[in-house]
């Protein structure tokens, strides 16, 4: 363990290096303008999501457009299908300049050459804000989203947490003047006063649905604060550990205040079962809060509260998601100038304000030291305080993992729905994914032990 926190403590020095050399804010106002003069008429080409990060940068999109002359040709497709459209446009040197990176595929796109470095274009004065200043972003976020064995290749955008949303006039109602602070009390105290079957109310709904959503939000929430994890120092399944056993065995546990069916639900049902007061508390993304405060979507009103997840054993260890924008390698250079403008300005703290109030979370942090957005967005303060500790490995962001997440979707789902016991699971998963991680060399000293 000692080798393994060496290893970690000397990629954030490689981080902190490489942030260090690039430019810090110097209050200089951008003449963005000017820099993009070159580039005017520039077609970019990316991938966006249907979720609210990307329908308020689509609103800011004009100011751009018009202050530099580059059109941001956009493409919305779902989620599933993204990684793998990007990853055969970059094997086909297809049209995208800008990469949409996913903090599970940063590896993947690094190391295969996808896409760029910052220190390429950072050096260049002409296409690079004086306010690019990285120490300005949470640190978490660039670690997580942006870098790879020590690089930056990419800056935040579109960041989650992973909230506790709740229902307080719920909790209220069942003597409750506050949420609850461990997974355990929420267990053990609150599910069971908050739970009427037969009047088909629930205490929660853990969002489970075959694919990245049981992987990601609730397999691996469902390991990381109770002290387990995935892998051990040695990328060996670690899945067998007491502590591992005890997050899903407290997953298995906590069902029985679930509505049925859960395993089939994604986000959209959890988020709706709160909105419409069929569940009081759920643990989603911070990205949600719009959905949740819209009238035209939520019955809540004021009812809506937020907080950080609840702490386990071994601290409050919340999900951890969102994107980095990267230039594409495959881009023309021009077009590669012209996207690194544009991911400085969507990212900037120039328009992080702008990018709230339309309904994104930035990934700056000043940004949220303004009273006003504390008090204007109940999200906030629970999400600051969520990035002030965290696991960037909260899924492993290695190439490897699309096909590992796979196999714990698969044996997860029948972890829940009682088709494998969870230590059965938990042996073929750890079969399974050693097998992956042997192939692909990190046994074998191939590759380095990056995740």
């Amino acid at each position: 363990m000692r080798s393994f926190l060496r290893a970690v403590s000397a990629a954030a020095m490689m981080v902190a290096a490489s942030i260090a050399i690039l430019p810090e804010a110097r209050a200089e106002t951008w003449d963005i303008a000017k820099a993009a003069a070159p580039y005017k008429g520039t077609q970019l080409n990316v991938i966006f999501l249907d979720r609210p990060g990307y329908r308020a940068i689509i609103k800011l999109l004009p100011e751009f457009e018009k202050a530099t002359g580059i059109k941001v040709n956009y493409e919305i497709v779902p989620y599933e299908n993204t990684r793998e459209k990007e990853v055969l446009n970059f094997n086909g040197q297809g049209d995208l300049s800008i990469a949409l990176v996913d903090l599970v595929w940063i590896g993947e796109f690094a190391e295969n050459g996808w896409i760029l470095p910052i220190s390429k274009f950072s050096g260049d004065a002409a296409i690079t804000d004086p306010n690019l200043n990285l120490k300005s972003f949470f640190p978490l976020l660039l670690d997580a989203f942006g870098s790879w064995g020590g690089t930056v290749y990419g800056l935040p955008f579109d960041n989650y947490s992973g909230l506790l949303f709740y229902n307080q006039c719920m909790l209220k109602d069942a003597g409750f003047d506050k949420p609850p602070a461990t997974w355990d009390e929420l267990l053990t105290v609150y599910a069971p006063k908050l739970t009427n079957k037969d009047k088909k109310q629930y205490a929660f709904a853990l969002q489970s649905l075959r694919g990245e959503t049981q992987s990601a939000d609730s397999f691996m929430r469902s390991l990381w604060p109770h002290g387990g994890s995935l892998l051990d120092k040695d990328f060996k399944s670690n899945l067998l550990s007491k502590d591992s056993q005890d997050g899903l065995n407290f997953r298995q546990k906590l069902m029985a205040y679930m509505p049925p069916g859960i395993v089939s639900w994604d986000h959209a049902e959890a988020v709706n079962a709160l909105a419409q007061g069929q569940v009081a508390m759920i643990t989603e993304w911070s990205a949600f809060y719009p959905t949740l405060t819209d009238p035209k979507t939520s019955k809540l009103g004021d009812c809506l509260a937020v907080a950080p997840e609840p702490a386990g054993k071994a601290g409050r260890l919340p999900a951890l998601g969102g994107f980095s924008l990267a230039v594409s390698a495959q881009a023309p250079e021009k077009e590669q100038k012209a996207a690194w403008i544009f991911i400085q300005w969507a990212t900037s703290e120039a328009i992080a304000r702008a990018y709230v109030d339309a309904g994104g979370v930035s990934g700056r942090m000043a940004v949220y030291e303004d009273p006003q957005v504390k008090a204007t967005y109940k999200f906030v303060e629970p999400m600051v305080a969520s990035w002030q500790k965290g696991v960037p490995e909260y899924r492993p962001r290695f190439p490897a993992w699309p096909a590992i997440s796979e196999i714990v979707a698969e044996f997860g789902s029948k972890m829940m729905l009682g088709e494998v016991t969870v230590e059965g699971g938990a042996k073929e998963i750890g079969t399974r994914m050693e097998s992956v991680l042997k192939k692909e060399g990190y046994y074998d000293g191939k590759k380095k032990l990056l995740q």
